[in-house]
């Protein structure tokens, strides 16, 4: 696409990633669909999943490491029985055993101990860099790199379905968490090894699965033009609502725009970083910080419109 067909366009949109495709990949799909000159997402999706990929279009780039941080909601199905490579179903098998029958007693004693704060060994097949490499280029060559546990917290993990060799789990989870790893470890408890054989991410940050759309859906979309796509951006600052919300006076909101700080209406923690507003417009205009009794811009949106 030739340079100056890209347009400005901010907000977020929540992809159903398909499976075989990286983050990436989809990534870029929906960026020349909107033809948004800037895009990114929002924590990486393997090939192998699918479900719910928030991209963030233009200015909401800037907040999109709040996403990156929220917690997640994933359905996955642990095959039981054999350890791979990969610790997923697209690894070679690297050993076979059988699984001891199970209880749903002895299933929730075992889920029983993921729950809460865990500690993860993050797996060699990630994107995690060591020396500027992510390891899974380590691991393709075989080499081995040592890796620091992390804590992690598992807020849910609850029992959908089972057979004699598979657990489907349903899984809320802190950021960081390898779904991966939970099934490789279940599988270690159980002394039969396991890996996974597929991941759906339902939701992340509490958005609704309901507004996913899937690239097909957004491909239609495109054919009706720029207006229906942009039927279904989702504004930026849902990323960071969690925040408190200071809505500014009008020379309060063009001086923070220009980088000054202002007077702070509210009586907050120093260092804490709130949500601003234009007062008479309800516009959002990115994140402050307090500090004393003064708010300071910390991550604002463009401010090219506003003039003094």
């Amino acid at each position: 696409m030739a340079k100056d067909k890209w347009r400005s366009v901010d907000g977020i949109v929540l992809l159903n990633k398909p499976i075989g495709l990286s983050s990436n990949q989809a990534l870029q799909r929906v960026r020349r669909l909107y033809k948004a000159a800037k895009a990114g997402h929002t924590g990486a999706l393997d090939p192998l999943a699918t479900g719910m990929l928030p991209l963030c279009l233009g200015e909401a780039t800037k907040f999109s490491q709040y996403l990156l941080d929220a917690d997640k909601r994933y359905l996955t199905c642990i095959q039981l029985g054999q350890r791979t490579t990969t610790g997923d179903r697209e690894g070679d098998v690297l050993t076979e055993e059988l699984v001891p029958s199970l209880s749903d007693e002895s299933i929730e004693e075992i889920l029983d101990g993921f729950r809460g704060e865990i500690e993860q060994i993050p797996p060699m097949y990630s994107a995690l860099k060591h020396e500027g490499k992510p390891l899974y280029e380590y691991a393709r060559r075989g080499i081995v790199i040592e890796r620091k546990r992390r804590r992690v917290t598992i807020s849910n993990l609850t029992l959908v379905s089972r057979t004699e060799d598979s657990l489907t789990l349903d899984i809320q989870c802190s950021k960081g968490t390898y779904i991966r790893t939970i099934g490789e470890d279940i599988g270690e408890v159980l002394g039969c090894g396991a890996h996974l054989h597929s991941l759906h991410r339902i939701s992340t940050a509490g958005y609704s699965p309901e507004d996913m759309l899937t690239l097909e859906e957004f491909e239609a979309l495109a054919e009706l033009g720029c207006e229906a796509l942009d039927s279904h951006l989702i504004t930026m600052d849902t990323a960071v609502e969690y925040f408190t919300q200071v809505d500014l006076s009008e020379p309060d909101t063009l001086s923070m725009m220009h980088g000054r700080t202002v007077p702070a209406s509210v009586s907050l923690e120093n260092e804490t970083v709130v949500r601003l507003y234009d007062k008479s417009s309800q516009r959002f205009l990115g994140l402050g910080q307090i500090k004393g009794a003064y708010i300071r811009p910390y991550r604002l949106v463009n401010t090219s419109e506003f003039s003094l």
